[in-house]
């Protein structure tokens, strides 16, 4: 049989492509060789945010005299709070297999091997002993852990994501070698739980490209709470529980019980037969055009293999973007309103230009910014908190950034994503009824 659609990945890029293309009438299959839901669900976006919860609900039990609240003694059981983790997965997991069979798609658990392409374009792959063939490709093999040839890193062991999401023991103390998103994140749950934290980052700010003054807000605010920064450091050794870092030649020794490596994610491009493709390569993944077509008509890739966003959503709705091209349509992908959020407490969100790109450019912009405690619904939900929420402007008034810190900014980006992805100007966005009080009429004080 010759299938209309070959997925290879069952990340969010995969599954999402087979449940559409099945749902369109394409014969398609799907091949996984680890579990379905990909880095995403097993252990990244889904997992972490199951902790992030439980060590935010444990953050407000401790806080609740704030509130006029007595909750005394709180306490929390982390093999519970790891059991519940998993049982989310699991719960996840089994409703992405529900809705492959659903949409009729045939799902394989292997490794899949591009053999190459017939002289009518059909893709040929094995898994195992099987061959399979199929009309069109899509490319979703996902990232990997970047790990540094940071010397003794080798001989040491360490933490990833993974293995930090399947600890059942807290650490008494950790080093995090990196401090972007996923650095971040796991600083706030470590050091909810009682975990003394250290960060160590070689660039001078905290969240890589986003918005500056947010994240040196967040950092300021993590700072104040106990964990402690190490920026502008650059790591030159680990042996056992030791990291040695360095800045302006003078050298720190760290200690912590565990170290966690989290210094970014790469395209996985090997171990698949890519190379029998011949694709045209972009960065460290694969060059595609508006359609998430490769430089081979037939053949698409999704999601982090574009090396262009290597987020969760993003690959969504490449994922969406292709299928619809399969079958006939011409929506392109648009990269204009991606959110990024970080779900440390507070929450930090941005969607669109920072003032950081846009000095770099030379554009000229205006920024309207107002603390999040103008919001009242902000104010009688976090008491003695507060964030920020800055929205940019282009010359004509239209808004092509949003940057938000504060609790919960994560819902409310996308409103500011929607407006930029629509190219809504001021006037247009504070014309809308918001309701009241809810914190998201920041967005309309902002603007007003």
């Amino acid at each position: 049989m010759t299938y209309d659609v070959a997925i290879i990945g069952g990340g969010p890029a995969g599954y999402t492509a087979a449940e559409k293309a099945g749902k369109g009438g394409l014969s398609t299959i799907l091949f996984e060789k680890n579990a379905l839901g990909g880095v995403c669900l097993n252990e990244g976006c889904v997992p972490t945010k199951t902790l992030l919860y439980s060590a935010k609900v444990y953050d407000t039990i401790k806080h609740a005299p704030k509130y006029a609240v007595s909750a005394e003694n709180a306490a929390f059981d982390y093999a519970k709070i790891i059991a519940r983790k998993n049982k989310v997965v699991k719960k996840l997991t089994a409703g992405i297999r529900m809705k492959m069979k659903e949409s009729g798609v045939e799902v394989v658990a292997g490794e899949a091997f591009i053999q190459g392409r017939t002289e009518d374009g059909t893709i040929t792959l094995t898994c195992g002993e099987q061959t399979y063939e199929a009309r069109h490709l899509l490319i979703c093999t996902g990232s990997e852990t970047v790990i540094p040839p940071i010397p003794g890193l080798a001989e040491t062991e360490y933490w990833t994501s993974r293995e930090a999401l399947q600890s059942k023991e807290l650490p008494k103390s950790l080093i995090i070698i990196g401090g972007g998103v996923i650095g971040m994140e796991f600083a706030s749950f470590f050091h909810s739980m009682g975990t003394e934290v250290i960060v160590v980052e070689m660039l001078d700010k905290i969240l890589g490209a986003m918005d500056k003054e947010l994240s040196d807000m967040l950092q300021a605010e993590y700072a104040k709470r106990g964990v402690k920064f190490y920026l502008g450091h650059k790591v030159t050794a680990v042996h056992g529980t030791e990291v040695s870092v360095e800045k302006n030649g003078e050298t720190l020794t760290l200690q912590g019980e565990k170290i966690l490596l989290s210094v970014g994610r790469r395209p996985v491009t090997k171990g698949f037969g890519l190379e029998n493709l011949g694709v045209e390569p972009f960065r460290n993944g694969v060059k595609v055009n508006e359609y998430m077509q490769t430089s081979l008509p037939n053949v698409y890739a999704c999601g982090d293999i574009t090396a262009f966003s290597l987020l969760a959503h993003t690959a969504v709705s490449e994922a969406e973007v292709a299928i619809d091209h399969i079958l006939g349509q011409t929506r392109a992908m648009s990269y204009r309103a991606i959110p990024g959020v970080v779900y440390t407490n507070p929450e930090i969100a941005g969607v669109g230009q920072t003032e950081e790109e846009l000095q770099a450019n030379g554009t000229p912009y205006t920024v309207k910014k107002i603390p999040m405690a103008f919001s009242g619904r902000f104010v009688a939900e976090n008491e003695m908190g507060n964030g920020i929420c800055k929205l940019i402007l282009d010359g004509e008034g239209t808004l092509i950034g949003a940057h938000l810190l504060g609790n919960p900014a994560s819902e409310l980006i996308v409103i500011a994503g929607i407006a930029i992805e629509k190219g809504m100007k001021a006037e247009e966005i504070t014309s809308f009824v918001f309701p009241h009080p809810t914190v998201g009429e920041i967005l309309k004080e902002a603007l007003g």
